[in-house]
C-alpha cells in the first residue's frame, strides 16, 4: 500500500478515542483517550497531548480521524454524506483542517432517510463497513447486510460496495437505562442463575411484543429466586433478540462487526432467529477502513 512514512489514524467516538501510528503502511503503536462526550478540556488539547508521545520520535505527516470527532462536540463538524455512497464518495466528502500545525482529515458520517421520511445518521460505523470490505473484497459483491452492535446499533445494507441504507437500534443505551435506572433487576442480593442462563431465557421470549416481556426479570427474582446477573442477562436477551427480530433477517447471511464479547451475544440472537453470519473484529475493521482512506488520499495526491 502506497503511503507516507508516518501517519496517525484514529476512531474518536462518544466514549473512547483510539489512535494508531502507521509507519510505512504498518500499524506500529496505539494510544487511548477519552471520548468526545467525556472531554474536560478542548479536543485539540487532548489530541496534542497524545500526539506528543509519537512526535518525540519523529514527525507525523498527517492525521485521519473518524467518528464523533466530526460532530459539534469534536474537533470540527464534518457534514454527513448522504446514502447511497461508496468508499470513494465517502472519502471525497471529508473535512480537512489544520490542528496545532498538523494536517487533519475528518471523515464524514452518513445520513439516510427512509421512504417514509424517517431520518437516520451514523458516525464511525461506516468506517468499519468499508474496512470489512477492504479486509474481504468478496463483501463488495452483490447485496450484503452488516450488523454493528453497540450503544446505537446499526444494520447496514450495501450493494456492490456502496452503502445504500441503514437503520439504528439504540439497544445498548436502552439496556443501560433499564438496568441502571429501574427496579427490574432488583437489589444486589443472592440468587440463582447466571447471565448466560438469563440471556437464553430472554432470547426465547424475544419474538413476543417487547413491553410485556420485560417484567419477567423482576418477577423471576421475587418468585423464582433468580440472581441479579440472571435478570440482567434476561433483559439483554430480550432486547438483543427483539432487535434482531425487528429487522426480519430470515435466512440472510449477516456480517457481524464489533467487540468480540458483544458480538457473541448477537451471534446467538442471529442464530436463534434463523440467520447465518460471519464475524469481523471491530478494531481490525476500523483500522482497515482508516487505512483504506489513506490509500484513497494518496491516490489524490498530485
Amino acid at each position: 500500500m502506497a503511503t507516507r512514512a508516518r501517519r496517525v489514524i484514529g476512531d474518536w467516538g462518544s466514549t473512547r478515542l483510539r489512535l494508531f501510528l502507521v509507519e510505512n503502511g504498518e500499524t506500529t503503536a496505539r494510544l487511548d483517550g477519552p471520548g468526545v462526550t467525556q472531554l474536560v478540556e478542548p479536543a485539540e488539547r487532548v489530541l496534542a497531548r497524545l500526539l506528543s508521545v509519537w512526535l518525540a520520535t519523529g514527525p507525523i505527516e498527517a492525521i485521519t480521524l473518524c467518528g464523533m470527532v466530526g460532530s459539534p462536540a469534536g474537533l470540527a463538524v464534518a457534514p454527513y454524506a448522504p446514502c447511497p455512497v461508496d468508499a470513494e464518495g465517502w472519502h471525497h466528502a471529508r473535512t480537512r483542517l489544520r490542528v496545532l500545525g498538523h494536517d487533519v482529515e475528518i471523515l464524514p458520517g452518513l445520513s439516510y432517510r427512509t421512504a417514509d421520511g424517517v431520518p437516520e445518521v451514523m458516525r464511525g460505523e461506516e468506517t468499519q463497513v468499508f474496512g470489512a470490505m477492504a479486509l474481504n473484497p468478496a463483501l463488495r459483491e452483490g447485496e450484503r447486510l452488516f450488523a454493528l452492535p453497540g450503544t446505537h446499533g446499526k444494520w447496514v445494507s450495501t450493494c456492490d460496495g456502496a452503502i445504500t441504507d441503514f437503520r439504528t437500534a439504540p439497544t445498548g443505551e436502552v439496556f443501560a437505562a433499564i438496568t441502571g435506572h429501574t427496579s427490574l433487576t432488583g437489589p444486589d442480593t443472592p440468587g440463582e442463575g447466571s447471565f448466560d442462563d438469563g440471556f437464553g431465557r430472554g432470547l426465547a421470549r424475544s419474538a413476543e411484543p417487547l413491553p410485556g416481556t420485560l417484567f419477567e426479570a423482576r418477577a423471576a427474582r421475587l418468585l423464582d429466586g433468580r440472581s441479579r446477573d440472571w435478570a440482567k442477562g434476561y433483559l439483554s436477551g430480550v432486547l438483543i433478540g427483539a432487535e434482531v427480530a425487528q429487522f426480519d433477517i430470515g435466512a440472510q447471511d449477516v456480517t457481524l462487526i464489533g467487540d468480540p464479547a458483544l458480538a457473541a451475544l448477537y451471534a446467538s440472537a442471529i442464530a436463534h432467529h434463523g440467520g447465518s453470519l460471519q464475524q469481523v473484529d471491530g478494531e481490525s475493521a476500523v483500522v482497515a477502513g482508516l487505512s483504506h482512506a489513506i490509500t484513497l488520499a494518496e491516490s489524490l495526491r498530485p
